[in-house]
């Protein structure tokens, strides 16, 4: 009985389970495949756009990229299996975030490329000082405020998807967008993951995204959809040189507006956190998601060195985990150190690169989809006041405005622009706020009598003693393994 009992209390978290080698890098690739889009896209806008000013040329973007993905992959890796106090050690891809993408173009277009960079070690710098105050804000995000912003996740990366579907935002406005060509790739790939996910085995479906992709990928060769130029003319293999574009310079206005872009990729992060954390059933507090931050500091000061820029957590490989059930954090860290060899490889870089959009468009509706949903079975919890549907639906539509209508902010300062064109920001300021004036101490929402899975899980639940929903949910137990 006695040792019946001590194995239980050893049982390892699913966070932390090994699942074997082959399964590792397969897991890991799949992870790779769904965030690579969106790791490029960040350098590759930036980069035209300082070519298109003058600051660049094309022959810059490469290295752009590959700076890229070589820091995502190291600080993949550190927030997945965590050193000392820097990584939140749950299953997290990091990327560039876009919030920074307008006021890095501003900043060098206006004092040249060295001026971004100084900014970007500069606000890294801030995130770290800053993120064990900004930490101790986690009582804003109860679940009211965290399904709020899974569902406004999910829901703003919605035009993205649909740009992929239609063939990539490099040719909407063209003959060549939304053939039905395309949309037949994409529907393909979206009803094989489907499929696999209904009927096929337990071991198959959870590489359900994977194989969609990869057989939407084989799909389209003979349909001569698979562009191998780039990778018959990148190298073999390619160092990433720190300060590639000389050293940085340190302008005042362009470190102070990079620090204020901080709070927004910061506001971004912990609602990521808070998600993966609610899909894992992890516990989530404050000493964490400083963790949280203080890596992402830590990667954005790297990121600076190597010519590359600000790093969260990517949203698109939330959806991996919840379509797949796989919440093992060395799964993210062997993607991570996929990431990194692909930054160092430019030739298999561009490999990947070569999946048409359509495919990666099949596989991000059925992506998105589910953080959505996780948005929608987190706020089951929650009982749906009038007050609480105010805060869930105002934020909503505010973060859906700049998703429907990207060109509606655009003659806002600059600044201005980089908070209210992020969807993702402001629906989560705007829950935030919301939260707080409609649910005061002697008006917080009431939570849905917790399942014994809740119960089970140790999540952010079991910490709400009186299930308000509200008050008692930040203050979890500090978790063990920091």
């Amino acid at each position: 009985m006695t040792t019946s009992t001590k194995t239980d209390a050893r049982t390892v978290h699913p966070v932390d389970e090994y699942p074997g080698h082959v399964k590792l890098l397969v897991l890991g690739f799949q992870h790779v495949l769904a965030a690579y889009a969106g790791a490029v896209a960040v350098p590759l806008f930036v980069g035209w756009a300082l070519v298109d000013a003058g600051r660049m040329s094309p022959s810059d973007i490469p290295h752009l990229i590959a700076a890229d993905l070589f820091v995502a992959g190291i600080a993949t890796i550190v927030q997945s299996v965590g050193i000392w106090r820097f990584g939140v050690r749950l299953p997290l891809i990091q990327g560039c975030t876009f919030s920074a993408a307008i006021p890095m173009v501003t900043i060098g277009s206006q004092y040249g490329v060295p001026a971004i960079y100084g900014s970007v070690i500069a606000s890294g710098v801030f995130m770290m000082l800053f993120a064990p105050l900004f930490a101790s804000l986690l009582r804003l995000f109860p679940p009211l405020v965290t399904g709020t912003v899974l569902l406004i996740i999910g829901t703003t990366l919605m035009p993205v998807a649909a740009d992929w579907v239609g063939g990539g935002a490099e040719v909407k406005g063209t003959s060549d967008f939304g053939t039905p060509q395309n949309l037949a790739v994409a529907a393909f790939v979206l009803v094989l993951i489907l499929s696999i996910e209904r009927w096929a085995p337990e071991w198959l479906a959870r590489i359900a995204v994977l194989v969609g992709m990869i057989s939407g990928l084989l799909l389209c060769i003979p349909l001569g959809m698979v562009d191998w130029s780039g990778t018959k003319d990148s190298p073999i293999f390619g160092l990433t040189h720190p300060f590639y574009f000389g050293m940085p310079e340190f302008v005042l206005s362009a470190v102070f507006a990079m620090c204020i872009v901080s709070l927004v990729t910061m506001v971004e992060a912990t609602g990521d956190v808070l998600a993966i954390g609610e899909i894992t059933e992890s516990e989530i507090d404050n000493h964490r998601i400083a963790d949280t931050l203080r890596a992402d500091g830590a990667a954005t000061i790297i990121g600076g060195i190597f010519n590359t820029f600000q790093y969260t957590a990517f949203a698109q490989n939330i959806g991996v985990l919840s379509i797949t059930g796989v919440r093992s954090r060395w799964v993210t860290a062997a993607a991570g150190g996929m990431l990194l060899i692909l930054g160092l490889i430019p030739k298999t870089a561009a490999l990947v690169a070569a999946i048409p959009a359509p495919v990666l468009g099949g596989a991000g509706i059925a992506l998105f989809g589910m953080v959505a949903a996780s948005g929608v079975r987190t706020l089951s919890k929650v009982k749906f006041t009038e007050s609480n549907v105010i805060v869930v639906g105002i934020p909503l539509a505010l973060a859906l405005l700049p998703a429907v209508s990207p060109e509606l902010f655009s003659g806002l300062p600059a600044w201005a622009q980089t908070f209210m064109a992020s969807g993702i920001c402001v629906g989560s300021v705007a829950a935030i706020i919301l939260n707080l004036l409609f649910n005061t101490a002697d008006r917080a929402p009431h939570a849905v009598t917790p399942s014994a899975h809740d119960t089970f899980r140790g999540g952010i639940n079991s910490e709400d003693k009186d299930h308000d929903g509200y008050g008692d949910v930040p203050t979890a137990k500090p978790s063990t393994d920091n």
